[in-house]
């Protein structure tokens, strides 16, 4: 899992990696961020504030942010986009009637200047479902190919059974090998 991407960037002493995850609320961001952590997923409330996990690899620090999608704590997602090497952003792939919010919410986010060319992974989650759209049809919705001012990724997964996840994971592990470079 996330140990092994870990242990493939074998970072300086020194070297941490901030990543902010980030969707509307219900989406598995929690659920996601537990699954990175090897921790049990079988209950998770929804988070009122932040989480955060650091997890401490072959001299690596990956600290990831975990901030609550609620319609009233949206508004303060930029005041943690502060020095992001990574962005995630879950999305619900089986709350259709949600998608056009998640995609503005997308939109102004890229638009933020603290996140002028991070790269942007969407986790398209709960893929597990049948109502589930593909992660190609939310990425056509979401105009991802637009988004010519950063490296991005669409990545199906399902946070509760880890499925997908791991690809994703090895997809930041080689944009942070690529900026190392």
């Amino acid at each position: 899992g996330l140990l092994s991407v870990i242990q493939s960037l074998k970072g300086s002493p020194e070297q941490e990696l901030r990543i902010v995850l980030l969707g509307l609320d219900n989406a598995g961001k929690t659920t996601l961020l537990k699954r990175l952590a090897s921790e049990e997923v079988s209950t998770i409330s929804p988070t009122q504030g932040f989480n955060i996990k650091s997890v401490h690899s072959h001299g690596f620090k990956l600290n990831v942010w975990d901030i609550g999608g609620q319609r009233s704590i949206r508004p303060y997602w930029k005041k943690y986009l502060g020095s992001t090497d990574l962005l995630i952003y879950v999305i619900d792939s089986a709350d259709q009637k949600r998608f056009e919010e998640t995609g503005q919410e997308l939109a102004e986010l890229t638009e933020e200047e603290s996140l002028t060319g991070v790269p942007l992974l969407v986790f398209a989650n709960k893929q597990d479902l049948v109502a589930a759209a593909p992660a190609a049809e939310i990425a056509e919705g979401l105009s991802l190919h637009t988004y010519r001012d950063r490296e991005w990724q669409i990545q199906a997964c399902s946070a509760l059974s880890g499925e997908g996840v791991q690809d994703g994971m090895n997809w930041i592990s080689s944009q942070i090998m690529n900026r190392k470079k």
